[in-house]
């Protein structure tokens, strides 16, 4: 079967239950797809202590430069209660127009879309003016330790460089042809522990209730707003996202109380500096905010979460205008240029070259029943075969 029918592709693809750790099969599959079209394929597993180990692929096509990489997932998230689908979540069935399947839209589609368009390009024009490759792992949607960083470190290692990058992510939220990923805020998460003294509620006066001080110093995080925004990104964002006290007894004040927070910041900031602003912050609205009248200033302690996101926009005018000019001559629209929503492996390919984002529409990733129309993933496979025609076109003219 041609590589070239991105149904098929995708087809292959979901049947593989390759829910994070597990490689499933898709991986095999993948390989199967590129090896007829002239790929060198390398399986590369990367390990850590105390986590599981974890299968990635490494595919080029040409040894010379100019060189564009393709970069994605093929592992996913759990499908649930699988009783809940209206087709089993990894049978690749197509009802009324649709392909169903976990991972359908993030990102097995996007995959299969860029295999197809690959494929179509050797069948018309030979091999690229250059090199093309696959930089796919299975540990996006897990903890994304033993995924894209450690690849791309290894292939970088064995002499890889590349000239730019496109990540297969869904990006459109209505429709193809909405929108390009040039950016990603960061994030930072945190915990803030705050202490008091335990006691019996009824006698108050021998007890510090740390949800006294808990209230102002989540609330002085959440307002004022950290900046107004950038010409490029958003308003900067910090929402609380839990309380813990861990007491069951209702007369008991407890002896400390925790919240847990994440912002996602623009270009403002770096993780540091943003991580100095909460501190004083923090600092600031303890002092002012005793745990009872005429006592000490609440006492609290913070803890970061490790690897924090960094904010970073790609600003490379060959790589966004050949997107952006493949998008607009398929489907008539010009697409947004955006830097909004959570982090993705751009984060760590950001290092390397410039990274750009365009898939399908995501308004059924991770949910029950995800799906996808046939007629997006042919849209999307011209889309990304017009992108490889302009962008070597530009990169050999730049």
């Amino acid at each position: 079967m041609s590589a070239a029918d991105p149904i098929a592709n995708l087809q292959t693809l979901t049947r593989c239950r390759s829910v994070t750790p597990a490689e499933g099969g898709a991986l095999a599959a993948l390989e199967a797809m590129l090896l007829p079209l002239g790929f060198k394929v390398e399986r590369m597993v990367a390990t850590e202590p105390g986590m599981p180990d974890i299968e990635n692929l490494y595919a080029r096509l040409g040894t010379d430069a100019p060189h564009l990489m393709f970069a994605g997932h093929t592992d996913v998230v759990p499908p649930g209660d699988e009783t809940s689908w209206s087709r089993p979540p990894f049978a690749g069935e197509i009802v009324g127009g649709e392909l169903f399947g976990r991972g359908a839209v993030d990102m097995k589609g996007g995959i299969a879309c860029f295999v197809a368009a690959v494929a179509r390009h050797v069948e018309q024009h030979g091999a690229p003016k250059g090199s093309i490759s696959f930089l796919i792992t299975g540990d996006e949607e897990g903890p994304a330790v033993n995924g894209t960083e450690k690849l791309l470190k290894w292939a970088v290692e064995r002499g890889e460089t590349w000239d730019a990058c496109l990540v297969g992510e869904p990006t459109n939220p209505d429709a193809l042809g909405d929108m390009i990923k040039i950016g990603r805020r960061g994030s930072v998460s945190g915990k803030v522990t705050v202490f008091g003294v335990q006691g019996h509620a009824a006698y108050p006066h021998l007890a510090d209730n740390p949800v006294r001080g808990l209230l102002p110093l989540a609330s002085v995080l959440m307002n004022p707003p950290f900046d107004g925004g950038t010409a490029e990104f958003p308003a900067s964002n910090l929402e609380v996202t839990s309380v813990d006290v861990g007491n069951p007894a209702t007369n008991v004040i407890p002896a400390k109380a925790a919240f847990a927070f994440n912002i996602r910041f623009n270009d403002t900031w770096t993780a540091d500096t943003v991580k100095a602003e909460i501190v004083r912050r923090l600092d600031a609205a303890a002092i002012g905010s005793p745990l009872r009248p005429e006592r000490d200033p609440a006492r609290y302690d913070i803890t970061w979460a490790e690897r924090p996101s960094h904010v970073f926009l790609t600003r490379n005018n060959a790589l966004i205008a050949s997107l952006s000019g493949a998008v607009e001559s398929v489907t008539g629209k010009v697409p947004k240029l955006s830097t909004t929503g959570g982090t993705s492996d751009a984060r760590f390919i950001k290092d390397y070259c410039p990274v750009v984002e365009f898939g399908l529409v995501g308004q059924t990733m991770h949910m029950i029943d995800e799906r996808v129309a046939l007629a997006d993933l042919e849209t999307l496979t011209q889309i990304y075969g017009t992108f490889i025609s302009r962008w070597f076109d530009n990169a050999l003219l730049s």
